[in-house]
């Protein structure tokens, strides 16, 4: 707390980049805690969200923990750029500028608000990135490359009017969730799965349509829901859907379909470096895969990643 108080200054104020994850949320707590009103949190609605995810943390930053929160509409101009896109490392720098674009608007608002409240102007941007996210995005000189862009690094605008700041750069996954713990933040949230910040856009691969992303997102809605029944969800270190881009040849009832596959993906992992897919039970499989076909309009098959990390990533794109 006071090294981000000396880098901020005694009246230098912070926007912060939020989402409800455990990341977001950690950072925002410890900028909270250190220099008080002087942060501003912002959540940038971009469309790609999980489902109901703007009212959860809403309810869960401004209400539970106090936090002064903002709420940024930018679907329509999210999903308007990724029209046409293809290209994961397209979609991922997309996400990354226009995120920045959106942050950079809202803090010429809050920093009129800021100013004429007495509370200094807005120098800084708060972002969660912690350290497996740096490795993957920087090549290091040698033989190495990059392996991806991530939005909180590998996205950002040249120009940009604002400073970083990134208090859990240094930081792994275990480590940022006993921090979480220290701060008192709920269970609920310290235990939640990571979620990317390029959000379904990422996992939906192909083209990023409303239409894609939505029947994702109810895919992914469902998926959580079953393991948190089950009992899994602590188990897990991350699990989520994914819709590919693919047609497979089905049978509904006497018609014969031609829809869209999902993929499912759970992985243990203590860093998030390295990764093993988990072994679901049978029964649970089941219970997803015949609620995701008959729940999720568009969807006739659904499979199971048992790929580890490496060699695959543990997001598809």
């Amino acid at each position: 707390l006071e090294r981000i108080r000396n880098l901020v200054g005694p009246t230098g104020s912070v926007i912060g980049a939020v989402s409800g994850g455990v990341d977001s949320t950690v950072a925002a707590v410890l900028m909270k805690r250190a220099i008080g009103d002087r942060f501003h949190a912002v959540l940038v609605d971009n469309g790609v969200m999980r489902l109901n995810e703007c009212e959860q943390v809403k309810k869960t930053l401004a209400d539970n923990l106090g936090i002064n929160l903002t709420v940024a509409d930018a679907a329509d101009l999210f999903l308007g750029r990724l029209k046409g896109v293809t290209d994961p490392e397209r979609k991922r720098k997309i996400i990354g500028n226009t995120f920045i674009e959106v942050f950079e608007t809202e803090s010429h608002r809050i920093d009129e608000i800021s100013r004429q409240s007495g509370l200094g102007p807005i120098e800084w941007l708060l972002q969660g990135t912690l350290y497996p996210d740096v490795i993957e995005s920087i090549s290091f000189k040698g033989p190495s490359a990059t392996i991806k862009s991530h939005h909180n690094v590998g996205g950002l605008l040249e120009n940009m009017r604002l400073k970083l700041i990134e208090p859990l750069r240094e930081l792994f996954k275990d480590e940022v969730r006993a921090l979480g713990t220290l701060l008192d933040i709920p269970d609920e949230l310290v235990w939640r799965h990571p979620f990317p910040g390029p959000g379904i856009a990422i996992r939906v691969l192909g083209e990023v349509t409303p239409e894609q992303v939505e029947i994702a997102r109810r895919a992914d809605h469902i998926y959580i829901d079953e393991i948190k029944k089950a009992g899994l969800y602590r188990q897990i270190s991350q699990a989520y859907a994914a819709l590919l881009p693919v047609r497979s040849v089905g049978v509904m009832g006497d018609q014969r379909t031609y829809e869209q596959v999902i993929a499912l993906r759970a992985v243990e992992s203590k860093d998030f470096m390295t990764a093993d897919w988990f072994p679901m039970p049978v029964e649970t499989l089941k219970r997803i895969s015949n609620r995701i076909i008959n729940e999720v309009q568009g969807v006739n098959r659904v499979l199971y990643d048992v790929s580890s990390k490496p060699p695959s990533t543990i997001e598809f794109e």
